[in-house]
């Protein structure tokens, strides 16, 4: 990979060239990060600002030299949405809060025992049938918004809309060149509105009424609800970071190779962990989803070789901007459903393909039985929704986050378990190359 940069770390662009590139690094992540709120039910303006404001906290803890940006976790989805349709938006934000707790307590084993625990903890045949799980739980969900009217109805025109909206994201995922390749999900998004426009779907009057700076609709804990926790929302949630300290940490081996340092060692992966954990609860003391690091960003890096962190900052604070512009945030809310659900599919699906292919990267030997039987388990138990109600303070753990507690405890129990490479950072080929020399 040639990793030689165009602007390092620490380089300060100049004022019209810092303007462009954070604007890229925010169409990066702007597609993905107003779907997740735009699924579970909450604010697309308030996932931009906690977004924003989440990646200030994550630079400013890793003394400003990962150079990554924190937008809305897919892993959340379901118990997110559960926790809102169920027990209204403030059980979610508990739950975020937890998640970023979570975060940090795992960030202060880290820093006192080291990192090999965790990676021995979560191997990737947990994590990968994990995010397949992820993946194809919401599948249901992306093909109903895809196939339905606003009435719940099957109706050819909105899945046309789908279909369209498919497409074109798929078209720019495969055949796009640069910056174009790395936001095929806000391409698609914008095509297929234009579709949707044309076959009457999209009523663009709220655009027309809104304001330019309008206040987003903050949930202020203590403010617009009462902080209550329950266990429901503990094993609903927390489970699930599981997976996303694991997709953490492969982000931070992916971004150390594309950059050229060992971010695992410095600034160390409990500082990184640590700011992921903050952005989320900054996130949940505003109203916005749980946070992790964006993959299509460390694309733009790997692209660009940009990878000034005050890029990275200035796309942050743009995203704060964008969250109190009243046109932009009526103009998020005129997306019609099915151009949602005709991104989704292929999301969703990129989603479980991502465990597949961390699966087949770890070369994971499915004739050893107990590969073959941790992975059966998370599946069905993750993809068939089994539900576990314990017989005190009815307390019940479902779905995913079952999965995963499974995956952990087959892992663990289990015998056969390999151990972590004493080095993360080095790949195969420089040992090999440390060895001829």
């Amino acid at each position: 990979m040639n990793n030689q940069p165009i602007l390092d770390v620490h380089d300060k662009p100049k004022t019209l060239q810092w303007l462009t590139l954070s604007i890229q690094h925010l169409f990066a992540m702007f597609g993905a990060t107003i779907l997740v709120p735009y699924l579970v039910g909450l604010d697309p303006a308030i996932a931009l600002i906690s977004s924003g404001l989440g990646t200030l906290a994550f630079l400013l803890i890793t003394k400003f030299q990962v150079p990554a940006y924190l937008g809305s976790s897919f892993a959340y989805i379901i118990p997110i949405k559960f926790l809102n349709e169920s027990f209204g938006p403030g059980a979610a934000m508990v739950g975020t809060f937890l998640v970023g707790f979570v975060y940090g307590a795992v960030a202060l084993t880290i820093r006192k025992a080291g990192y090999r625990w965790i990676m021995n903890l979560l191997p990737p045949i947990v994590v990968g049938p994990v995010i397949i799980v992820i993946g194809l739980s919401v599948s249901g969900t992306a093909v109903g918004m895809a196939m339905n009217n606003p009435a719940g109805e099957y109706s050819m025109l909105h899945f046309s809309v789908a279909l369209v909206t498919l497409a074109a994201t798929i078209i720019f995922s495969i055949f796009a060149k640069k910056i174009l390749s790395i936001i095929p999900i806000l391409a698609g998004i914008i095509v297929g509105y234009i579709y949707a426009l044309f076959v009457g779907v999209v009523d663009f009057k709220p655009v027309i009424d809104a304001d330019w700076i309008e206040m987003p609709k903050f949930i202020i804990p203590f403010v617009n609800f009462k902080v209550k926790f329950t266990w429901d929302i503990f094993w609903l949630m927390v489970p699930v970071a599981i997976v996303t300290i694991s997709e953490h940490i492969g982000h931070q081996l992916i971004l150390s190779k594309v950059v050229g340092r060992d971010y695992i060692k410095e600034p160390g992966l409990h500082r990184s962990i640590l700011g992921d954990g903050t952005a989320s609860i900054i996130s949940a003391l505003v109203g916005g989803p749980p946070k992790t690091t964006y993959g299509e960003n460390i694309g733009v890096l790997a692209i660009t070789r940009v990878y000034s962190v005050y890029v990275l900052a200035g796309a942050a604070v743009f995203a704060i901007i964008f969250g109190f512009v009243g046109k932009i945030t009526a103009l998020i809310h005129t997306i019609p459903t099915p151009v949602m659900g005709g991104v989704s599919i292929l999301l969703f699906g990129i989603i479980a393909s991502s465990g597949l292919r961390m699966l087949v990267d770890s070369k994971i030997d499915f004739d050893d039985k107990r590969n073959l039987v941790i992975a059966s388990v998370i599946l069905v138990i993750g993809i068939g929704g089994a539900i576990l109600k314990l017989p005190f303070k009815d307390i019940q753990i479902q779905g995913m986050a079952l999965a995963a507690i499974f995956g952990v405890l087959l892992n663990v129990i289990l015998p056969g378990k390999p151990n972590v490479s004493e080095n993360m950072f080095e790949t195969d080929d420089s040992n090999d190359d440390k060895k001829t020399a």
